[in-house]
């Protein structure tokens, strides 16, 4: 079952280590324009699921947090959330960590949850790796061994 949060008011994540972001609710227009950011899209060809993963975070925490408490500059004052702050603050693992965990991964449950059932165990849709060694051809070994005279 799905479970619907018809909420769109803006809520506080808890990320830890006296962190909290004021994030906007994760629609599926925000996930489409975090894919579509330029940092995302101009990945190379090929790059790892990770460096995927956190391009994506950044892109769509650079949409949503709209306020932080408890980030502060190498003095400690607090600064103002700015697009190179999120990144910054996303750099830090833990933190990249508790976003990708408590924000992100909602919107990929959702994902998941949509395909109704996964691949059954056996069968013409098995999931699970044969465990049969090939069968190799006997056309091209009498081919081979026959010899025109």
């Amino acid at each position: 079952m799905i479970r619907l949060d018809l909420s769109r008011e803006p809520r506080w994540l808890d990320l830890g280590h006296g962190v909290r972001l004021h994030v906007g609710p994760l629609t599926t227009s925000l996930m489409a324009a975090a894919r579509s950011d330029p940092t995302v899209t101009s990945l190379p060809e090929g790059a790892s699921n990770e460096t995927i993963a956190v391009a994506m975070a950044k892109a769509l925490a650079r949409l949503v947090v709209e306020d932080w408490e408890g980030v502060g500059d190498a003095d400690g004052n607090p600064v103002p959330v700015t697009p190179e702050g999120i990144d910054a603050l996303l750099d830090i693992l833990p933190l990249f960590e508790a976003f990708q965990l408590r924000y992100v991964s909602k919107g990929l449950l959702l994902e998941a949850e949509k395909n109704g059932s996964a691949p059954l165990p056996n069968g013409i849709s098995a999931g699970a790796t044969s465990i049969a060694d090939p069968v190799m051809s006997t056309q091209g070994a009498s081919a081979a061994s026959v010899q025109p005279s």
